[in-house]
């Protein structure tokens, strides 16, 4: 339930010194992109340090954005996948946006598991740290449904610009079944993590979500010690917040005005 790797929808081609890569899309992707669109994309590997190889995009949105946005994407999406929305989103907020793909995901090597997740964004955090030499107050975390256990787990250690938590789960276990505590064989134990993040966060859910139920998101908030208001879509689901115009709205309002001021 928890990892739902799809069919890889890219893959890296290497020059003759194997340094730099170069990013081909399938079919699958459902998405092409012009060749200038392609200069706004770079594409690497990086190591974890459970030994996996994970590959890794940095879009480049705009010139002048303050803000690059670390994004965790959801269980049945690959970076492929989502290179069309991270370019028009950051195109939209004036954010530039690196992501990464899990172990076992697209074309990085390892299988999925909660602690190949944690030691993923570690590696995705240090690569974009130390190639892009982006500060952390100008780092905003964004996870979307599983990658807000990522997302939790990093902020939760570390001070950054922001964090954005779409459609995040309490816990695994309580996705499944109502409980009020945290078991100990309980896997993305978010809600116990969430009260130690030092930054702003915003908590983004569908009030029809029904693969994470809305009361996870209304937790997760009331958790947060720097929570800034919420948005609830009304009526939205779990995979069509982001087709609602507050969405957009709110994201803008957030990283333009809140943030700077």
């Amino acid at each position: 339930m928890a990892f739902i790797p799809p069919e890889p929808t890219y893959s890296f081609s290497s020059d003759d010194t194997g340094a730099r890569h170069t990013l081909y899309l399938t079919e699958k992707a459902e998405w092409q992109f012009t060749d200038k669109e392609k200069e706004a994309i770079e594409v690497f590997y990086t190591r974890t340090n459970r030994g996996n190889k994970i590959a890794c995009m940095f879009v480049r949105c705009s010139s002048n954005a303050r803000f690059c946005i670390l994004f965790s994407h959801g269980n049945a999406a690959d970076i492929g996948q989502m290179s069309s929305f991270y370019l028009s989103l950051g195109t939209r907020i004036n954010c530039n946006i690196f992501s990464y793909d899990y172990s076992g995901y697209g074309v990085s090597t390892g299988k999925p598991s909660e602690k190949n997740l944690y030691s993923d964004i570690d590696a995705a955090w240090h690569a974009l740290r130390t190639r892009y030499g982006i500060s952390p107050e100008n780092i905003i975390l964004y996870g979307q449904s599983i990658g807000t256990a990522a997302t939790i787990d990093l902020a939760s250690r570390y001070e950054v610009g922001a964090v954005i938590l779409h459609s995040p789960l309490m816990s695994g276990i309580r996705v499944l079944f109502n409980t009020k505590r945290t078991w100990f064989f309980d896997a993305f134990p978010s809600i116990e993590k969430v009260p130690k993040i030092t930054s702003p966060v915003l908590v983004i859910h569908g009030t029809e979500d029904n693969v994470v139920d809305f009361s996870h998101g209304l937790a997760i908030h009331e958790r947060c010690p720097r929570a800034v208001e919420p948005l609830w879509v009304e009526g939205a689901g779990h995979n069509d917040v982001e087709l609602y115009s507050q969405y957009l709205e709110r994201l803008k309002q957030f990283v333009s005005v809140e943030l700077v001021n």
